[in-house]
C-alpha cells in the first residue's frame, strides 16, 4: 500500500528536516527544482522554449529553480510571477537571484499582453509552480487567469508537487485548476493525487525524493490514508484438507420483478470469489428465473407481492441468518414497505457481517439510528446517489472526507463506489482504489462487487483485508476485460469469468 500524506504532515516533515536535522531548505528546493526541470525536458520534444508560472511561495521557488536549470542548459525560458512580490519567501527570493545570474528575469504575469500569450501558446513545455500543497481557497485574480492561459495552450504541462487549484488533502478543484500531463511530487504522494477529481488533473504522477529522510515523515505523522494496488490484494493459500464448510455460508437477499439479473450476478460473483455455500433468497415471483440461472448457488423463494419482498419473508430470513457467516442484502430488491421491513429486520438481528448494497441501503435512508444500534459489522456499498440519500448532511464534502466522516460517525465500513472507489473504516483508515476503468460503468458491476465482498467475508478474511481487496480485484477483473474485449463491449458477466485469472494471481 502507498501511504498518502496530508499537506499538514508534509509541512511538519519539512520543518523537522530543516530545523531538527539541519538540512538547508534551499538545498531541498534546489533538488526539487532539478526534478521538475528533468520532467520538463522529457516533454519538450525538440523545442527549446519553456514557460514557467510561479507564485510567491516556496512552490514558486521550485519553479524558478527549474527555470534556472533549463537556462543553464541553453533553453529559452520566460518566468511569470502570479503572486505578490512583497510576499515572496526567502528561499524563493534567493532563487530569483539565481535566475538573474543565469540571464533570466521574473516577469509579472499580465494576461492582457499579447506577447505573453503568444509565447505560452508556442513554447515546448509549461511548468506550473503557482501553488503547492498548501492551497485551501479558490484561485482568484491573476492566478485564475494564468490557469486559463495554461489550459488553453497546446504545450504539455509539468506541475510542481500538485496542479495549481487542486486541494492536496481532498482532490477538490478550488475554483479552477491546471490540467497537467506530468506531476512531480516530492517525498510522498498526497490524497489529492489519487482521489477524484484531483487525480484527473495530475496526469502521470512521479514521486521524487528530495532529501527529506524517513525520520522526518515518521515524526510528522499523518492520517491513515492509503492508495490500494493489486499488489496489496493478496489472498491466503487454501489448506489441502479444506472442505466447503471451511469457506463459509453466505446468505444473499436480492432481486425483484424487472431486476432478475442482479441477484444472480451477485451470487455468481460470491461463488467465484471462493465462498463455500451460497444461498440466494428471492421473491417467489422470480424464483423460477433465478433457479434456471443458478448452478452453484442455491436459490430459494421468499414471500412477495408485485414482485417484491413482503414482511412475511422475515421469519424465513431470520431463520436462515442463524447459520450464515455473512449476509448480503440489496441487489435488485427494489423499494417497497415490505423490502424496508425485511432489510431493517436483518439489520436488527444480524450477528455476522452484513453487506448492504443498492436498495438495501435505500431501505435504511432516514433510519440511520439502525446503524448505530447494530451489533454486527456493517458494510455499505453505495454509489454517489445512494450515499447522498443516506447522508444528505455531508453534501458538498469531498468523497474521501464524506466517506470517512460517515464511517467514523456510524461505526460502519463505507465503500463509496465510483472512479477511485473510497473504502473508509470506522477507525479512520481510508483506502483509495487504483484499479478499474470506464467499461465497468454498466448496470450489474456493483452487484458483482457486492457478491465479491460477501464471498471474501464468508471465508473469514479480516474485514480490513477483505473489503479493499474485493474492491481492488473487482477493478482488476474489469481492467483485464477491457484489455480483452474493449471498454464498450465488456460486461459484468465477463468480469465474473475474469475473476478466475485475477484470483489465481492474488492467491500466489
Amino acid at each position: 500500500m502507498i501511504k498518502l500524506y496530508s499537506a499538514a504532515a508534509m509541512r511538519a516533515a519539512d520543518n523537522y528536516a530543516i530545523h531538527q536535522l539541519g538540512i538547508p531548505s534551499l538545498q531541498l528546493m534546489d533538488t526539487a527544482a532539478d526534478f521538475v526541470a528533468e520532467a520538463a525536458l522529457g516533454l519538450m520534444e525538440g523545442s527549446s522554449r519553456a514557460a514557467v508560472f510561479c507564485g510567491s511561495g516556496n512552490n514558486g521557488g521550485d519553479g524558478i529553480g527549474a527555470a534556472v536549470h533549463l537556462l543553464n542548459l541553453g533553453m529559452d525560458v520566460r518566468v511569470f510571477l502570479t503572486g505578490r512580490r512583497e510576499k515572496m519567501t526567502g528561499d524563493t527570493a534567493a532563487m530569483e537571484l539565481r535566475l538573474q545570474h543565469a540571464g533570466g528575469r521574473l516577469e509579472d504575469f499580465d494576461p492582457a499582453r499579447a506577447d505573453i500569450l503568444d509565447y505560452v501558446n508556442t513554447c515546448g513545455v509549461i511548468i506550473d509552480a503557482m501553488f503547492g500543497i498548501g492551497l485551501n481557497a479558490p484561485l482568484r485574480a491573476s492566478a485564475a487567469q494564468a490557469v486559463a492561459c495554461i489550459n488553453a495552450s497546446p504545450a504539455p504541462v509539468v506541475a510542481a508537487d500538485i496542479p495549481s487549484g487542486i486541494a492536496a488533502d481532498t482532490g477538490c478543484v478550488l475554483g479552477s485548476a491546471v490540467r497537467a500531463d506530468v506531476t512531480v511530487t516530492f517525498t510522498a504522494p498526497k490524497p489529492g493525487h489519487y482521489t477524484e477529481p484531483g487525480c484527473l488533473y495530475c496526469g502521470r504522477l512521479l514521486v521524487r525524493q528530495i532529501g527529506i529522510p524517513r525520520e522526518a515523515l515518521d515524526a510528522a505523522g499523518s492520517a491513515d490514508v492509503f492508495a490500494f494496488t493489486d499488489a496489496d490484494a493478496a489472498l491466503p493459500r487454501r489448506r489441502p484438507d479444506a472442505h466447503k464448510g471451511d469457506f463459509g455460508r453466505c446468505l444473499i437477499v436480492a432481486g425483484s420483478v424487472g431486476y432478475t439479473g442482479a441477484p444472480v450476478l451477485a451470487a455468481r460473483a460470491c461463488v467465484r470469489s471462493g465462498a463455500g455455500l451460497v444461498f440466494l433468497g428471492v421473491p417467489q415471483e422470480i424464483y423460477a428465473i433465478a433457479a434456471v440461472k443458478s448452478d452453484e448457488a442455491m436459490p430459494f423463494p421468499l414471500p412477495g407481492t408485485d414482485g417484491r419482498l413482503t414482511e412475511e419473508a422475515v421469519p424465513e430470513l431470520l431463520n436462515r441468518l442463524k447459520t450464515a457467516d455473512v449476509c448480503l442484502a440489496g441487489p435488485g430488491l427494489g423499494r417497497s414497505a415490505g423490502v424496508s421491513t425485511a432489510v431493517r429486520a436483518l439489520l436488527r438481528s444480524c450477528r455476522c457481517p452484513l453487506v448492504l448494497d443498492a436498495d438495501g441501503i435505500n431501505a435504511i435512508a432516514g433510519h440511520i439510528d439502525l446503524l448505530d444500534e447494530a451489533t454486527c459489522p456493517i458494510i455499505l456499498t453505495p454509489h454517489p446517489g445512494e450515499f447522498a440519500r443516506l447522508a444528505p448532511e455531508l453534501a458538498g464534502q469531498s468523497r474521501l472526507t464524506a466517506a470517512g466522516a460517515f464511517a467514523a460517525a456510524h461505526h460502519c465500513t463505507v465503500v463509496l463506489k465510483g472512479h477511485r472507489t473510497v473504502t473508509a473504516f470506522p477507525d479512520g483508515t481510508v483506502y483509495l482504489n487504483t484499479t478499474g476503468n470506464p467499461g465497468m460503468a454498466k448496470g450489474g458491476s456493483g452487484d458483482v462487487l457486492a457478491g465479491m465482498i460477501a464471498g471474501f467475508l464468508a471465508q473469514k478474511l479480516p474485514l480490513e483485508t477483505a473489503v479493499p481487496a474485493a474492491v481492488c480485484l473487482h477493478g482488476k477483473a474489469g481492467d483485464l476485460c477491457a484489455a480483452a474485449d474493449g471498454e464498450y463491449a465488456m460486461t459484468p458477466s465477463d468480469m465474473i469469468c475474469m475473476l478466475a485469472e485475477v484470483l489465481k494471481n492474488a492467491a500466489g
